[in-house]
């Protein structure tokens, strides 16, 4: 919801993440990966969702790239991202552990964190902080890296605004329809 979206950007903001900072996902397509899309950029903060399907030394890389400062992850990838994390040799990023209650199969915690008790922290009235400039990045997006290490690509404000107009426009979609301008790949 809305709160949760406004409890994350809040209680991201109370662990240190500033304006322009790389807030990084390796999570399904749950709700948590839906509140991020809104709560990282409502602090400022640069989304960058990674392919779940990278190999540990891909999600290394793009961690120490976009210099991740907080990592969420669902414990689904445990064995890759605690294998990522080792490689990337980030002791100063947090890793916040998100637990989906659908996901049954084996699987560890691999942070210093849980979701639900950050969510906890955070105010529900936090006000959103909008961009200054609309080239201001709102994500980063990396290739797959199949040809060599993967590629980043800065998404800003003023693109992921068009191309959600123009979406709705060209499927028409019906008034409150919710459009989400990035998913992991």
């Amino acid at each position: 919801t809305y709160e949760r979206c406004r409890r994350l950007a809040s209680a991201l903001v109370a662990h240190g993440v500033k304006k322009g900072d790389t807030v990084a996902c390796m999570l399904p397509n749950v709700p948590s990966m839906f509140e991020a899309h809104f709560g990282v950029p409502a602090c400022g903060a640069v989304l960058n969702t990674i392919n779940t399907r990278l190999d540990a030394e891909a999600v290394a890389f793009i961690l120490n790239h976009a210099e991740a400062k907080v990592l969420l992850t669902d414990r689904e990838y445990a064995r890759m991202v605690k294998a990522a994390i080792a490689l990337a040799d980030r002791p100063d990023m947090i890793v916040i552990d998100v637990d989906d209650p659908e996901y049954t199969g084996p699987g560890e915690r691999v942070g210093t964190k849980d979701y639900e008790a950050l969510l906890a922290t955070g105010s529900p009235d936090f006000a959103f902080e909008q961009p200054a400039d609309e080239w201001e990045a709102i994500s980063l997006n990396y290739t797959s890296g199949t040809t060599g290490d993967p590629k980043g690509v800065v998404y800003h404000h003023r693109g992921a605004y068009l191309n959600a107009v123009c979406n709705i426009v060209t499927w028409g979609m019906p008034h409150h329809s919710v459009y989400l301008w990035t998913l992991p790949m």
